[in-house]
């Protein structure tokens, strides 16, 4: 299983998604359910395969991840993501989620997982991206 790697302590890449996590987020012991957070980081990955892609993608993969702490009810749940890789028809894009309670300043980071999306047409079938220029990776 994947590591993750909290020697960063700032969040890498762009805000992409902020949500506050709520009572009908948490699953029976109080705690944010992961499925939920799956959804959460999804969704900001796609943003940034849509835009690339110029139109529709599809979650083709979702790599390692490992859920370092809770998230508690009422937490401001923030998606950052980078674009690691732009394939023929493919996108990789790193999502790292950090979180924080409203009173608080401090923010802490809660996972992070490389999604992968392939850009589809609209019979769904897997379509060639346009050629764009060089991406220059998230520092």
């Amino acid at each position: 299983m994947k590591k993750l790697d909290e020697s960063n302590p700032e969040p890498r890449g762009e805000l992409q998604l902020r949500v506050m996590a709520r009572p009908a987020d948490a699953n029976p012991n109080g705690d944010i359910s992961g499925g939920w957070l799956v959804t959460q980081m999804d969704t900001a990955a796609s943003i940034v395969a849509n835009r690339l892609s110029n139109g529709r993608t599809a979650t083709m993969a979702i790599g390692d991840m490992s859920f370092v702490r809770p998230i508690k009810v009422g937490s401001v749940v923030c998606c950052y993501t980078h674009v690691i890789s732009m394939g023929r028809s493919s996108v990789r894009i790193m999502v790292e989620v950090w979180s924080r309670m409203p009173e608080d300043e401090e923010r802490q980071k809660v996972t992070e997982a490389e999604f992968v999306y392939v850009a589809i047409d609209d019979n769904r079938r897997i379509r060639s991206l346009e050629p764009r220029a060089p991406l220059v990776a998230a520092k």
